[in-house]
């Protein structure tokens, strides 16, 4: 079962890809850069056939449709305003009665789920799919990295060996910062994958390590609900 919602948010119309029944468990999942697209779908169905509801926010709603491709709509993207996006995404959870939600995220989303650790600290636990920029801050705002400290819940991270960005030092690094603050995770590196392992619909896509990769997801959200 899947829909496409819509919800307010600050005054702007925000369109969400809903998936699952309704139920105690929910999942935000934090798109990629391209926006919700084909492969997105297809990963919030597999949340579906996992026995849990997803909410996909469309992150980009703030701006034009004009042609930008995914990497200049990122470029524009506020923190401070991709968390009241996601906010608005665990309401509309909580509405069709999740009582336990986990934000999970891939590509840029895996930043996103990320900060969201470490910022809304109802969720139960978190997933970064090869998040890059974890270092990097969008806008007039602290870098995610630099609010480890601030992590409320467990954190699973499945990258990339291949991967520039985030490359296996920047994984080495936010693995250290983990550790350092006492922060309950657990990091994976596929040694055969780059970036977009999980991305059925372009040559990067690895299906031995993607299909082992989210048996390691759906593991951890179930563990931590």
């Amino acid at each position: 079962m899947s829909e496409w919602l819509t919800t307010d948010v600050s005054g702007n119309s925000m369109q969400c890809f809903a998936t699952g029944e309704h139920g105690q468990n929910g999942v935000i999942i934090a798109m990629h850069a391209p926006g919700i697209d084909e492969s997105m779908q297809e990963l919030a169905g597999w949340t579906a056939d996992a026995g849990l509801q997803s909410i996909t926010p469309d992150l980009y709603h703030r701006q034009p449709d004009d042609g930008s491709t995914g990497l200049e709509k990122m470029a524009n993207l506020q923190d401070d305003e991709v968390l009241t996006d996601l906010r608005s995404a665990r309401m509309l959870l909580e509405a069709r009665g999740a009582q336990q939600i986990a934000v999970i995220g891939f590509c840029m989303g895996g930043r996103i789920a990320y900060l969201q650790a470490a910022s809304d600290h109802s969720m139960k636990c978190a997933v970064v799919f090869y998040g890059g920029n974890i270092m990097k801050p969008w806008g007039d705002n602290p870098t995610p990295f630099s609010r480890t400290s601030e992590i409320g819940c467990p954190i699973l991270g499945l990258f990339g060996g291949e991967d520039t960005n985030p490359s296996p030092k920047d994984v080495a690094s936010i693995d250290a910062e983990l550790v350092k603050h006492d922060k309950v995770h657990e990091f994976h590196s596929y040694s055969d994958a780059g970036h977009a392992f999980m991305n059925s619909m372009r040559p990067s896509y690895r299906e031995e390590s993607g299909r082992d990769a989210w048996s390691k997801c759906v593991a951890w959200l179930n563990k931590h609900f």
